[in-house]
């Protein structure tokens, strides 16, 4: 029996050139910059070309693949399978179940926009590589929902030619009725101004212009400008605080620009049992989260946030999104507290969020290991920097009292709560975050403990859930030994009884 296949469109070689194009550009920029932008062009120095020769070859291979990887990609329906097949010299197969697809995730740049396609991300149960099971770089939106539909199809036990999925189920009581989809959660413009103004992107922006004029260290007149500092100095330090104040504000205009590009129309919505979050200005995403595959959730206050009574919240997910690096998935960039717990409860039932004033803290004498060692180990990096950059160099005796008060911080911060089947964490670096995992999703929980901690009887706890190939981890450091014993106990019960199920 002859399937009928379906191919790629054909701007996904373009798309694909693209791609490579955009993994060459920082070495290629690097390359420039190091030549000083400049190659003479004679036999004698023939040499300086080899470089730019082998970018030009490599962009040449970028292109052809992107070209062979359109005209071999091929995919079909048959057997209660999708199936995919590609490559020219080796060619590649895989058969991906119906059942076994979790969810698609979907993805448009401005390329995609302008030709009415999009780029979809196949999802299993048993995605565990950081990647999707099958990539389609550029399909229209109605082949999608052909995909979609046919996934649909093959799980409600329908056959192809059957009458249409939405009046087979009205036909029959006894399917599972789709449940009407309800927003959860969208971001206002104030709240993507709060988000760029409390996050460390206006650091990052600060440090990337600094990286890029760095690289033109030598052909800028250093000695003028310093000159020139030394001129505006002696107009007053407000002019100098003038215009600090003045390139801070434009990093603060150039990471509201960037957020409001990223988080654009950020919305969370519910859909039966999975989550849907659309974001994104000039690239959209649409990423599905399956609420059985969320491991954990973690509240994140870094000091500005906690401050102003804000929050992030993540979602540590057995799903990948779009790669490695969105198994922790921000599902609330930015939330107000009092206005947090409503939506996680309706999308989380399980979980209990009574923790505030019920946490069990690390014990009094546990105290100075928040910040003894640390203060030890800053002697000889204050002696040095004290011989070596003095008078400037003394400021570093600063450094034992800043370590001092995090400490204390990270002290009256530390805590856990067990309730029913529920583990909470709550810990700080600077951050302070909330990790919250049910026993059932918990692969492992590990008891530390060195030789101070253990003449103390102290010890610190750290549970992981499965999120990627590494997992998740919450850390609560110097708790009492037999508070950490406890926290075993419970643990090692839940996998007494599920022995005795079994």
């Amino acid at each position: 029996m002859m399937y009928k296949k379906y191919r790629l469109h054909p701007i996904s070689a373009v798309i694909g050139f693209l791609k490579g194009l955009k993994d060459l550009f920082p070495p290629l920029l690097i390359l420039l910059i190091a030549n000083g932008f400049n190659f003479r062009a004679d036999a004698k120095h023939f040499w300086e070309y080899i470089p730019v020769i082998i970018f030009i070859v490599v962009i040449i291979f970028y292109l052809i693949s992107g070209i062979i990887e359109w005209r071999t990609f091929v995919y079909w329906f048959e057997d209660n399978e999708l199936r995919v097949e590609y490559g020219l010299i080796v060619k590649k197969k895989r058969y991906i179940p119906f059942d076994r697809i979790q969810s698609f995730n979907y993805k448009e740049t401005i390329l995609h926009r302008l030709f009415g396609l999009v780029e979809v991300n196949v999802e299993t149960a048993g995605t565990t590589s950081g990647k999707p099971e099958a990539v389609f770089t550029a399909i229209t939106k109605e082949a999608a929902e052909i995909i979609e539909n046919e996934t649909k199809r093959a799980k409600t036990g329908q056959k192809p030619g059957d009458e249409p999925l939405d009046e087979a189920v009205q036909s029959n009581p006894e399917e599972e009725v789709s449940q009407p989809s309800h927003v959860i959660y969208k971001m206002a413009p104030k709240d993507l101004i709060l988000l760029a103004t409390t996050s460390n992107s206006i650091g990052v922006v600060i440090a990337g212009v600094a990286a890029f004029f760095s690289q033109f260290a030598d052909i800028i007149p250093s000695d003028w400008i310093v000159e020139e500092v030394a001129a505006i100095v002696q107009f007053g330090m407000m002019f100098v605080a003038f215009l600090l104040f003045i390139a801070f504000f434009i990093a603060w205009i150039l990471s509201v620009m960037i957020t409001f590009v990223n988080y654009y129309d950020f919305t969370v919505v519910q859909e039966n049992d999975r989550i849907i979050i659309t974001r994104g200005l000039l690239e959209r995403k649409r990423i599905i989260i399956p609420l059985n595959r969320v491991q954990g959730i973690k509240i994140i206050e870094n000091p500005l946030r906690q401050l102003t009574r804000y929050a992030t919240v993540v979602v540590e997910s057995a799903s990948w999104g779009f790669g490695k690096n969105d198994t922790n998935i921000a599902m609330f960039p930015l939330i107000s507290k009092k206005e947090m717990y409503e939506p996680l409860r309706r999308l989380f039932p399980q979980f209990s969020l009574q923790f505030e004033n019920g946490l069990i803290r690390p014990p009094k004498k546990s105290r100075p290991h928040f910040y003894r060692v640390y203060i030890i180990g800053l002697i000889p990096i204050i002696a040095i920097c004290s011989y070596f950059f003095y008078p400037v160099g003394l400021l570093s005796i600063l450094l034992p009292f800043l370590v001092f008060v995090l400490g204390l911080w990270q002290y009256k911060t530390n805590g856990y709560l067990i309730s029913g089947n529920q583990l909470t964490l709550r810990y700080r670096i600077i951050s302070r975050l909330t990790f919250i995992a049910e026993k059932k999703r918990i692969q492992v929980i590990q008891k530390k403990q060195n030789y101070f901690q253990k003449r103390k009887n102290i010890a610190t706890v750290q549970a992981t859930v499965m999120s990627g190939i590494g997992g998740a981890t919450g850390k609560v450091a110097h708790l009492d030994e037999s508070d950490v014993d406890a926290i075993l106990s419970w643990f090692e019960r839940s996998k007494e009884n599920k022995g005795t199920a079994e």
